[in-house]
Parts: C-alpha cells; structure tokens; sequence
C-alpha cells in the first residue's frame, strides 16, 4: 500500500512520515527542490518534486504510481497577501483532488490537513465547544483560506472519498512556533497578552498523526469532517506551569498590556511591507493568539476513528520539553 504525503519536510510532515513508515506503507514525499531532506530520508521510500498547483502532471503522477492514499499536509500559515494564500492553500488543494479523483487507479481515500483556525473560536461562556458544524468564523487569512478550501471541497468534491481534519494547536518535538514561547520561558520570563482569562486546546504531533493515518485506512462514508484536539481545554497558565515543573525553574510572570502588543503589531507589518518576508506578529496573528476559547469537542473522531488521545498536555509537554533540552534547543 502507498501513500502520497505532502509537506513531508514540515513538522508535522516529518512526523507523519515516520509513522507511515512504521505501519509498513510505501511512503512517496512531496517536498520542494529546496527542502531539507536529511532528517526524513530514512522513512521515505521515494522523494517526488512536484508542481502542486499543475493538475495535469499530478494526475501523470498519480497514474504512473497508483497510490493508494494521499494525505495532503502542506499549507502557507504566512503570505503578504491574501492571493498567494488563496493560491497556495485553496489552489494547490483543488489541483490535488481534481488530479487523484481523475487520475485512472482507484485511491482508496484524501486526506486534507485544514485547521481549528478555519472555524475561528468562540466565546469564553459558550454553553458548547465547537464541533463539525459549528459556523465558520476565521479571525487570519490562513484561517480563512483554510475555510475557503473546506467550501471548495464541499462545492466541488462532495461526494468524494476526503477526511478534512482540524487540529487545533499543534506541540511537538521540532515544531517551532510554540517554541518560541518555552525559549522565552527559558530566560525566566512568562509573559501574556492582556489580563482576560482564556481556555485553550491542544494536540501532540503523535496523536495528530495517528488519526490522520486512521483517517486513511479506515473506512468512512464519502466527505468527512473532523475537529482534532486531545480532549480537554487549559487556562492560558498552563504551559507555564508544565515547564516549571519540568525544569524547577523560577518564571516572572507579566502581563503586557494589549494596547501596547497591537502598537508593536502595527509597527511590525509596516516595517514589512515592502518584505519578501511576514512578520511573527502582525494585527490578525494577534487577535487568535488572544482568541476567548478554543474549546473543541472530538466525538465524531472518537466515534468514527477510534481517535483516542494518549497524550494530555502534561504528558506530551513533558516529552517535548526533554526533547528540546537534549537536543539543545532551550
């Protein structure tokens, strides 16, 4: 059985990769001539360099490899504008499906990695965590192309064979983003934005992997849609107090005004707007990083794939943090 997994040189992607490996699938990873390989080499059975956004040369691809499954992970989460997003995210997407559902042998089944961003959260109060059918309500524009993919795919592919999934906010060995947080905490420094109490989600690259190969193996009627987090929420503390505990260091904690964050915000997409480049933090990045609630519930994937989450954020946090520490990040 093979597999066809896009953003394979990514995060998410190397540990996806692995894992594919691990069940005993042929394992084909998309990557860009430029991407560093090294680290997935030994769980890829054969590196492909395609042109995502070309139809016609992913369905000669497709027909000349046969695979049986296709996870399609890559994605901008950064672009100067909404149109390079639209063309990576909302194009490269279609080109993907319109070339695996044309192409001559049967796949078995797509899977799309789109993203809790694409709903938006909702309020601190809410009687309910959002679920499949929650309305979509996108604070960035990588959440709004991400809701704009799922439409298309519900528009033009509805009756296919496609898992979409939604994870909420991915940590992990390797993932960067979030670390840049633990190396602030490495300085002794816990700092926020504002003074409102949040309720926040979570999920551990490994379990995220794992129901996304769920996704692929296991049989489902048509379109799916599945939220991703590994059960639970956390006060906007809590990343903090896992660290202190794993390390017994001492933090300051500081709460910086927003008013003060949304002037640096400002400043920050101005200083790049003639960039090829995007700030870590510009206006919109700043409104979902000071979201209410991202509370999720996971039924359906527990009902449909067996999704069991093995890792809570005490847990994973734990082995991430180790991670870092014996690999000289922090």
């Amino acid at each position: 059985m093979k597999i066809f997994i896009t953003g394979a040189s990514g995060f998410v992607g190397y540990h996806l990769v692995r894992a594919a490996k691990a069940l005993g699938l042929e394992v084909h990873a998309a990557v860009r001539p430029s991407s560093n390989i090294e680290d997935i080499r030994p769980f890829v059975d054969k590196f492909v360099y395609p042109d995502l956004g070309d139809t016609e040369s992913l369905k000669y691809l497709f027909d000349r490899e046969q695979y049986n499954y296709i996870i399609h992970a890559a994605a901008l989460t950064r672009a100067k504008n909404e149109e390079i997003m639209w063309d990576v995210n909302v194009g490269y997407t279609e080109s993907i499906l319109k070339a695996a559902f044309t192409a001559q042998f049967p796949l078995e089944r797509v899977c799309y990695v789109s993203s809790l961003a694409a709903l938006g959260p909702i309020g601190y109060d809410s009687s309910a965590w959002m679920h499949e059918a929650s309305p979509y309500r996108p604070l960035t524009v990588y959440g709004r192309s991400k809701s704009a993919t799922e439409l298309m795919i519900q528009e033009k592919f509805g009756e296919k064979a496609i898992s979409v999934f939604r994870p909420t906010a991915v940590y992990g060995p390797r993932e960067r983003d979030i670390f840049l947080v633990f190396e602030t905490m490495s300085r002794g420094l816990d700092l926020y934005i504002g003074n409102k109490p949040q309720k926040l989600s979570f999920v551990y690259v490994k379990d995220l992997v794992d129901v996304l190969l769920q996704g692929c193996v296991l049989p489902q009627e048509g379109l799916q849609f599945y939220n991703i987090t590994d059960g639970q929420v956390y006060s906007r503390y809590r990343m903090a107090e896992i660290f202190r505990e794993v390390f017994q260091k001492k933090l300051w904690r500081m709460h910086v005004p927003y008013g003060m964050v949304k002037v640096v915000a400002d400043v920050s997409q101005r200083l790049y707007r003639s960039s090829s480049k995007t700030p870590v933090l510009y206006p919109e990045r700043l409104k979902e990083l000071t979201a209410e609630n991202w509370g999720c519930d996971i039924s359906k994937a527990k009902e449909v794939l067996g999704f069991n989450p093995i890792y809570d954020l005490e847990k994973g946090l734990r082995e991430t943090l180790l991670w870092y520490k014996e690999n000289n990040w922090l």
